[in-house]
C-alpha cells in the first residue's frame, strides 16, 4: 500500500502548479494526477485556475492526493501545498508563487540558477529548494517544459512511480502526436535525472511567517472608486510583459537593419524603440535603436518579418533583457 510523505488536516497531499499559458501545466497536471490514481492507486483530482486563456498569461494547477478511505469533496485552489512546481521563474516578479508554503515544502523552480539564489531570490526562510533547467532541456530534446517540469517532481514525490507516468505520457500523446512521444519521453527522463536538490533550515529564532490568503479582494464596497473610473487599463502601456516570455527573446543587430518598420508592422505589444535623425543626404528618417524588453512577451513574429538577418531569436538567459533592451521615452502632454 502506498503511503503519501504528508497531509494536511483533511487528509490531502497537496501539489500547486504556477505557470503561464502555454507551457502546458494544465495538462502536466491532468497527468499527475491520473498517475497517482492509476500508479499509486490514490484518490486524485486535478483542476486549473486562470484568466483569460491565452499564451502567457497566469495559470495555476492544482492537484490533491489523499488515501482510498478519504473522500475528495474540497475543489477550492490548493493554498497551503506540500510542493509548488514553478514552471516560469519570472512569474516571482508579478505573483506571489510561494504563497502558503510550510517549513518542510518543496519549490521547484525552472532556473538555471544555484538552489541558494533562487531561495534569495524567491525571499524563502526556510524549506526544500529544487532546481532544473526546464526550458533549456525541452529546446534541446524539442518538447516542452512540462515533461522536464513532472520528472523533476516524480523524483521528490517517491510515492509516485515514473514507469507509470511514461506509460501515461504515451497513452496521451501516441493518438494525437506520435512524433512527439519519443521526445517527451526523453525530456521526462532528463528532468528527473538532472534536478538538483537542497534543503534549507531555518535559521535559530525564525519562524515561517503566518498564512495570509493573497487573493482577497482590494476592493469592497467601502473602498470601490467612483463608478466609470478604470483602474486598471486593458492595454498593455507602461506593464511588464517579460513574464510571458517562455525562453526566447528577439536579438537585434543594428548593422544589419535596413529600418524597414516590417518588424514594428507585427509586434502587437509597442517593442520597437524608434528616433529621428538625418539620413545620409540630411533629410530626416526613423532609425531603429532596438527593443523595449519591458513590453515583449517573445512571440518571436519580428524575427518572420524581418527581410534581413537584423532580428534572430535566442535563448534568454537572466540579465539578457536589461543588457540588450533600450527604454522608450514617452513625452506627456499636459494642457
Amino acid at each position: 500500500m502506498v503511503h503519501l510523505p504528508k497531509k494536511n488536516e483533511l487528509g490531502f497531499f497537496e501539489i500547486r502548479l504556477e505557470s503561464i499559458g502555454g507551457l502546458g501545466a494544465n495538462l502536466a497536471g491532468k497527468m499527475l494526477a491520473e498517475a497517482g490514481v492509476e500508479g499509486a492507486g490514490l484518490n486524485g483530482v486535478s483542476f486549473s485556475s486562470y484568466g483569460s486563456e491565452k499564451k502567457g498569461s497566469p495559470v495555476k494547477a492544482h492537484i490533491r492526493f489523499c488515501d482510498l478511505t478519504t473522500s475528495i469533496r474540497d475543489t477550492s485552489p490548493v493554498e497551503r501545498p506540500h510542493v509548488v512546481s514553478i514552471f516560469h521563474e519570472a512569474l516571482a516578479k508579478t505573483v506571489n508563487v510561494t504563497s502558503g508554503i510550510y517549513e518542510d515544502s518543496i519549490v521547484l523552480i525552472n532556473s538555471q540558477k544555484s538552489p541558494e539564489q533562487l531561495k534569495n531570490d524567491m525571499k524563502m526562510l526556510g524549506g526544500t529548494v529544487a532546481v532544473i533547467d526546464a526550458t533549456g532541456i525541452a529546446l534541446t530534446e524539442k518538447n516542452r517544459v512540462n515533461m522536464a517540469m513532472l520528472g523533476a517532481m516524480f523524483r521528490f514525490c517517491p510515492f509516485l512511480d515514473p514507469e507509470t507516468m511514461k506509460e501515461v505520457i504515451r497513452k496521451s500523446l501516441e493518438k494525437k502526436y506520435p512524433q512527439s512521444v519519443a521526445s517527451a519521453l526523453n525530456t521526462f527522463e532528463r528532468g528527473y535525472q538532472e534536478v538538483v536538490i537542497q534543503q534549507f533550515a531555518l535559521q535559530e529564532g525564525q519562524s515561517m511567517p503566518e498564512f495570509v490568503r493573497s487573493d482577497l479582494p482590494v476592493l469592497g464596497y467601502g473602498t470601490q472608486p467612483i463608478g466609470g473610473v478604470i483602474t486598471n487599463p486593458g492595454n498593455s502601456f507602461l506593464k511588464n510583459l517579460s513574464i510571458s516570455r517562455s525562453g526566447m527573446m528577439p536579438s537585434f543587430a543594428v548593422d544589419e537593419c535596413i529600418h524597414c518598420a516590417q518588424c514594428d508592422t507585427v509586434c502587437p505589444d509597442f517593442c520597437f524603440v524608434w528616433e529621428e535623425k538625418p539620413d545620409k543626404k540630411g533629410r530626416p528618417q526613423m532609425f531603429l535603436q532596438g527593443i523595449d524588453f519591458q513590453y515583449c512577451k517573445g512571440c518571436l513574429k519580428c524575427i518572420e518579418a524581418c527581410p534581413t538577418t537584423a532580428l534572430s531569436g535566442i535563448i534568454e538567459v537572466d540579465g539578457a533583457a536589461d543588457e540588450q533592451g533600450v527604454k522608450h521615452h514617452f513625452d506627456l502632454v499636459t494642457e
